[in-house]
C-alpha cells in the first residue's frame, strides 16, 4: 500500500485553490496547500487580518437598541 508522503505528482490530488480558482496540488509537496502559491496564501491570510470574510450577524448595528423594533 503506498502512503499520501510516497505519491507522486501525477498521483495527487489536485483541488481548486480558494483564492485564485486554479489548480492547487493537495500534497506534503506543496507547502502551501490548500493554496497554490505563497502569494495566494498570503492573500487569503490578509483578507482574513482584516476582516474580509465575515459571518452575517443578526445584530442591530451600534447606534439602534437591542430587540426587535417593532415590539419597541
Amino acid at each position: 500500500m503506498q502512503r499520501p508522503t510516497d505519491m507522486s505528482a501525477d498521483q495527487a490530488r489536485r483541488v481548486t485553490c480558494p483564492t485564485c480558482g486554479g489548480d492547487s496540488v493537495y500534497a506534503p509537496s506543496n507547502p502551501y496547500r490548500p493554496f497554490c502559491s505563497e502569494r495566494c496564501k498570503k492573500r487569503d491570510f490578509g483578507a482574513w487580518a482584516s476582516e474580509d470574510f465575515r459571518m452575517p450577524a443578526d445584530a442591530p448595528p451600534d447606534d439602534q437598541e437591542f430587540g426587535d423594533p417593532k415590539l419597541q
